[in-house]
């Protein structure tokens, strides 16, 4: 079955999921390697699979030249049941840097009737509580602090009514006025949603009109984009610079079935090639769950460089 996130929020209530070989000698590699050349890779592609065993995990993803990180959510809590110190640690050791770090816009509901997905093992995943910033926004800036991270992002929160857009967009702000504070850009991540009109309004317009414009930037998630009906391009022409992240997958001739980056229908060479406008300095590869990450992943990097030369 092919999965893309926000049918894995509906059919299994996982908003809180998806909406969640170099050895150690980084300790000056990874600052070498955030130019326009690094690419990442969101570590939600490896829900699931990750928790089992995080530093080997790591390890593959290292081996493969993907060079910076951003985390997600971990059925383990925390950053894979690690502080934040620990993982970016673990990461520096890797000769990877640890750009940005994924949570909650507001608490995690199961849908009525949703059940959530069966683990390796057969049985339903376990997930720890997981803060959110409505409810725990400055304890989750002072964690992204403490990792020295770049970027929080808010991976997800609802827009599905007109007053679920107005707390979101408050959350929003309220947030990337804490971030700046210590020294760290806050963002919002995107799916297809936030395209379709509510109530008269298109919800990712209203994010971006009623957001401080450099508190909040938009981690724009191109297929989710693409999906939604939208043209990256002409978004960075409208929005210029408000784009320093951007999340690299792939669809099919449907926008239904997510797949590597370049084995599906999107062009991403004028996207790429309009990065400047966008004010991008950080791409992740994502896939949301993959049958094989690690082929899935080694595909899209194998594009990356040899087809669009980054």
């Amino acid at each position: 079955m092919n999965y893309n996130r926000r049918k894995f929020i509906q059919s299994a209530g996982a908003l809180a999921l998806g909406t969640m070989a170099l050895s150690g000698k980084a300790g000056t590699l990874f600052n070498n390697v955030k130019g326009e050349h690094a690419v990442g890779l969101q570590l939600f592609t490896f829900f699931g699979v990750i928790d089992e065993d995080v530093k080997g995990t790591l390890t593959k993803i290292a081996g493969l030249g993907y060079n910076e990180l951003e985390s997600a959510f971990s059925k383990k809590g925390g950053y894979y049941g690690m502080s934040p110190k620990e993982f970016k640690a673990m990461a520096n050791d890797l000769g990877m840097a640890w750009t940005s770090h994924h949570v909650l816009g507001a608490p995690f509901k199961m849908p009525p009737g949703a059940r959530m997905p069966v683990g390796a093992d057969g049985k339903p995943m376990v997930i720890p509580p997981m803060k959110n910033l409505r409810d725990d926004m400055q304890q989750l800036v002072d964690d992204a602090a403490e990792g020295g991270i770049k970027y929080l992002v808010c991976a997800n929160s609802p827009t599905g009514t007109l007053e679920e857009i107005k707390s979101t967009i408050e959350v929003l702000n309220k947030t990337g006025e804490a971030a700046k504070k210590v020294g760290i850009q806050f963002a919002y991540h995107n799916h297809d949603m936030e395209f379709h009109p509510v109530e008269g309004k298109v919800p990712y317009d209203l994010l971006l009109s009623e957001t401080d414009a450099q508190n909040v930037k938009m981690e724009l998630d191109l297929a989710w984009a693409v999906k939604g009906g939208k043209n990256p391009v002409e978004m960075f022409k409208q929005h210029p610079g408000r784009f320093p992240l951007w999340h690299v997958k792939d669809l099919d001739a449907a926008r239904e079935a997510i797949l590597p980056v370049g084995s599906g229908t999107i062009d991403f060479k004028p996207i790429f090639a309009a990065a400047s406008s966008a004010g991008m300095k950080h791409f992740f590869v994502e896939h949301d769950m993959p049958k094989d990450p690690l082929a899935s992943i080694t595909s899209s990097i194998g594009y990356l460089k040899n087809t669009l030369k980054v």
